[in-house]
């Protein structure tokens, strides 16, 4: 899916590793959300509540997912999930564009 109808994006950005990391939520009809944002090169960690699934939409990253001992490296085109309430890391190397859905 190139673009999304009928949604509400959210005016104010999630900033998260003082402004390295950014998103906007984009909220569906049926109560669904989705961010999307871009991440700058750097070493990173996540805590997720909800379980989600990461789509590349541009660049590279490595992903460190939860009770693993390998970094997988993602590109664009692919995707991940991660479980709910676990922690993940992620090195940046470069701007990585993503797209996460929330689904759990």
């Amino acid at each position: 899916m190139s673009e999304f109808k009928n949604v509400t994006v959210m005016k104010k950005a999630n900033v998260y590793f003082d402004g390295k990391v950014t998103s906007r939520s984009v909220l569906f009809d049926d109560g669904t959300k989705k961010t999307i944002g871009v991440m700058l090169a750097g070493d990173y960690e996540f805590d997720t509540a909800a379980a989600e699934l990461i789509e590349m939409l541009g660049g590279e990253m490595d992903v460190l997912l939860p009770g693993k001992t390998e970094w997988k490296t993602v590109k664009e085109g692919d995707s991940f999930e991660v479980p709910a309430n676990s922690t993940f890391k992620l090195k940046v190397p470069a701007l990585a564009d993503y797209c996460c859905s929330y689904i759990g």
